[in-house]
């Protein structure tokens, strides 16, 4: 056991031994402590659901025993600011160096920050490493060194990269431990008596802990990947990958994931065997959406509050807290949404293809607010994942340029005959129609009197009637994107007459309010008016600081130009000027667009293929802003901005 001069691994989502950049850096650097912080409350709204944390739980258990098998236990701490407690482990270890990985959302972002700020204070050397990634953000631009507003777009610059994604690391062969005897580990407590029994059920199916991913990654590859394409849709069979919540808790590494199934894609290519191909093209792209999530989280860290076209925060959204709850009993009276919904609150996992239909249900029918089913999402998951489901979502709403038309509406009875043909799905979590015939299973409501008796169903009573007809819904669709486009117009008349005061921005109005039965306590992020840094004391990465939106305000009512495209977007100090003729640029097809008929905008919309090829097999993952050193760039600067998200993005129609 080495005393003084160790290094801290500071494990967040990164809970495994291989290819884990922060943990090969400690070792190479010499004795090693390696630390767990848990603060939930840092998370503010966004605390950890139950299935999230009973995972987190036993992953923690299996990375613990695979560190002490090398050489050195987890040290876990409990605590409600994570920056202060790894000070106290700092002083109680005699560390001189930290070792991290990196996290894309806003929260992490900053609070990351921070620590570097406060520790590099104490003297303390700061490093931290892409461990998410198959690239950094601020890696994958287009030809002007802008970021991407389109998957496609951001994917085909993915695989076009002139250099491939780093190999996977090897797993250390011994650790030397450092100096833990005045560093005593907190229990961390991750559920009550009442969350006990149902989360021994999730344990018969689900073994959490990197050295399980890795048997799931294996047992994928070799079995259902090579079918992946033709079988990828179907809800009543086991056709996916089961990767997301081992990926999100970083168990496995997207790298090793991406290698091994490209390695395969080479071996069916050498076969001829095009089935095999497209099955690994369909996959690569889900993992590449996975990665976009990552890129639109960092370009704009507000993706999971409030929609990245501007013109969506005119939706009319119906505020019923009685829709949202039959949705999330699965009580609406559609049943592959109902079973759907039942099997996320008994199992904790949604195939993705129902996923898609839950939530388009969700948001165009019941025309709920996005953000509620989004945060129900985050507390049921067990992939839980804020920068895929904000992704999802956005996309489901139409809120990004490439995303679905909002007047599309998926009516689940002919999505049922797609992915769960004989009704196998709906009878397992259905039980009540479970003798109803396949002919009548996605549409109970048309079948005949008869039927229905024999089948033991009395529509209304032991299974209702469709809460909203699929006809009316589109009809309301349609007047609420009418008034939508009509308010919108409003503002942009208003704004140009200089009469706006009282429309206000998407990025100054209060979102719509959770229910109080799922309402959790907000915990706003603290606003920390940060010096821009001159020369940077770190090869890796360094974190944007916010600045407060009063004086971002300040700062834009000084500018003749009302609109700015690269508000909200991370912007790196370097170059300013190359940056500010870019905006300008920018500005004006802003200014440009706005005088179009915003009816015309709405009918012309494109959208791209983003879910009917991928989608619905995973979803999105990230980007960012300028070039750096491929060890770990300078994250740029961003704050809170003002301007209007839509501008952000010109005009949808030019598919930017």
């Amino acid at each position: 056991m080495s005393s003084g001069g160790c290094s801290i691994v500071w494990f967040r989502r990164d809970l495994r031994v291989e290819d884990n950049p922060a943990l090969a850096a400690g070792v190479r650097a010499g004795a090693v402590v390696g630390v767990f912080i848990w603060a939930p409350e840092e998370e503010g709204q966004y605390y950890p659901g139950r299935v999230s944390r009973w995972w987190l739980k036993n992953s923690l258990s299996h990375l613990d025993s695979s560190l002490r098998n090398l050489g050195t236990p987890l040290v876990t701490k409990r605590s409600t600011d994570s920056v202060s407690s790894l000070l106290e482990v700092v002083k109680s270890t005699g560390a001189t160096q930290i070792f991290f990985n990196h996290l894309y959302d806003p929260l992490s972002l900053v609070r990351d920050h921070r620590a570097k700020e406060i520790l590099t204070a104490q003297g303390i050397t700061v490093r931290s490493f892409n461990s998410d990634l198959l690239y950094e953000p601020w890696d994958v631009n287009d030809e002007h060194g802008h970021p991407f507003t389109t998957f496609d777009a951001f994917w085909e610059r993915c695989l076009s990269m002139p250099y491939d994604p780093q190999a996977p690391l090897l797993p250390p062969k011994r650790i030397i431990p450092g100096d833990v005897s005045r560093c005593p580990s907190d229990t961390l407590v991750f559920e009550d008596e009442s969350e006990k029994a149902s989360n021994a059920l999730l344990a018969r199916a689900w073994s959490p802990g990197w050295s399980n991913a890795n048997k799931a990654l294996t047992t994928f590859i070799n079995g259902p990947l090579i079918e992946y394409s033709k079988n990828r849709r179907k809800a009543d069979s086991a056709t996916t990958s089961f990767l997301s919540p081992h990926l999100h808790f970083g168990e496995v590494s997207v790298k090793k994931v991406f290698h091994l199934v490209r390695i395969k894609q080479v071996f069916w290519a050498n076969e001829g065997n095009q089935a095999g191909e497209e099955s690994v093209n369909l996959f690569l792209k889900s993992i590449g959406l996975r990665e976009y999530s990552r890129y639109i989280s960092f370009n704009h860290p507000y993706s999971h509050e409030r929609p990245l076209l501007g013109h969506l925060k005119f939706f009319p959204w119906v505020v019923n807290e009685g829709y949202f709850k039959a949705w999330r009993q699965g009580r609406t009276g559609y049943p592959l949404v109902d079973a759907g919904m039942r099997e996320l609150w008994a199992t904790g996992w949604l195939h993705d293809r129902i996923r898609v239909v839950v939530s388009s249900f969700f948001v165009k029918v019941l025309q709920l607010p996005w953000r509620w089913g989004m945060k129900y999402f985050w507390d049921t998951l067990l992939d839980a994942d804020l920068e895929s489901d904000a992704l999802g979502w956005q996309y489901i709403s139409g809120t990004l340029p490439d995303g679905r038309e909002f007047d599309r509406i998926d009516n689940p009875q002919f999505e049922g005959y797609k992915c769960d043909p004989n009704g196998e799905y709906v009878r397992r979590w259905l039980p009540e129609l479970a003798r109803l015939p396949t002919e009548w299973i996605h549409h109970p409501w048309n079948a005949p009197e008869s039927v229905l008796h024999a089948a033991g169903i009395e529509l209304g009573s032991n299974y209702p009637l469709p809460i909203v007809e699929i006809d009316a819904a589109t009809v309301r669709l349609e007047e609420a994107l009418i008034q939508m486009w009509q308010l919108e117009a409003a503002s942009r008349a208003a704004a140009e007459n200089g009469t706006e005061e009282g429309l206000g921005d998407s990025s100054e109005s209060a979102p719509i309010a959770f229910p109080e039965d799922i309402q959790m306590e907000e915990r706003p992020e603290p606003v920390r008016n940060n010096p821009l840094h001159g020369t940077r004391r770190y090869q890796d990465q360094m974190v944007p600081s916010m600045t407060s939106s009063r004086v971002r305000v300040e700062e834009e009512e000084t500018s003749s130009v009302r609109n700015s495209a690269g508000d909200s977007r991370a912007e790196v100090p370097t170059n300013a000027n190359a940056q500010q003729n870019a905006r300008e640029v920018l500005n004006q097809g802003v200014l440009q667009n706005a005088n179009r008929n915003t009816r015309q905008r709405h009918n012309n919309t494109t959208t791209t293929f983003w879910l009917r090829n991928a989608a619905e097999d995973s979803t999105a993952e990230s980007s960012s802003s300028t070039r750096r050193e491929r060890d770990g760039g300078v994250v740029p600067e961003w704050s809170p901005p003002t301007s209007n998200f839509s501008d952000q993005f010109v005009d949808d129609e030019n598919g930017i």
